[in-house]
């Protein structure tokens, strides 16, 4: 985090940052750290548990009480939502419509910004998919191919999406990237962003309020 956490005020760039309530109370200085720097917190389930597997009566305590975590610790009330390992339940949308939630940031279905329906109708969510190919886990802790390779699939994502004027969202882990032989990758794609000249660097709150005036 540390690595990470300097890179970005290096770049004056704010990001979005998803926590496990539990971490978030084991590190609550690092979280106050990030809001402190203007980043953003998300919900990240309370201990990374699998939504799918739980009773949507227990599903429902344990996303309120990651959102009264994040908020004791930080001061700041999350707006998001990105479930742990990307597992949405029958039950999780309509628990992120409960909470308020401003949107969540966990499908799949469109490299774009959409609004979440729930049985047919229309809900004020703002989804910002992710995709596995934009994920720094699946090539380090399953494909364990070299970080040049990596960094060469995440910039032709980019520089395609730059072409589209459409949105490229990363997905890193701090445990992943923040290796001293890999965080170079998140600094070479910020360097290439910048050098557009007119590329904006938005926190997922931010996108999903620009994203929401449009759907």
């Amino acid at each position: 985090m540390p690595r990470i956490m300097s890179l970005l005020q290096k770049y004056d760039i704010k990001a979005s940052f998803f926590v496990p309530a539990v971490a978030a109370n084991l590190y609550p200085d690092e979280q106050r750290a990030v809001t402190g720097e203007g980043h953003e917190i998300g919900i990240h389930g309370w201990i990374h548990e699998l939504n799918s597997l739980l009773p949507p009566e227990n599903e429902r305590d344990l996303m309120m009480r990651s959102a009264d975590m994040l908020e004791m610790i930080t001061g700041a009330r999350p707006v998001g939502l990105r479930t742990p390992s990307w597992d949405l339940s029958e039950s999780t949308l309509s628990i992120a419509r409960e909470m308020g939630l401003l949107y969540d940031s966990s499908l799949m279905a469109d490299d774009s910004c959409y609004e979440l329906l729930e049985n047919l109708e229309r809900t004020g969510v703002v989804e910002i998919p992710v995709e596995w190919i934009r994920d720094d886990a699946p090539y380090f802790m399953m494909s364990r191919i070299g970080p040049e390779d990596v960094l060469a699939i995440f910039m032709r994502e980019f520089e395609q999406a730059y072409q589209e004027g459409e949105m490229f969202q990363l997905t890193f882990h701090p445990h992943i990237i923040g290796y001293r032989s890999r965080i170079w990758i998140l600094e070479e794609l910020i360097r290439a962003a910048k050098a557009k000249g007119d590329v904006w660097f938005a926190t997922h709150r931010q996108v999903a309020e620009h994203a929401s005036t449009a759907l």
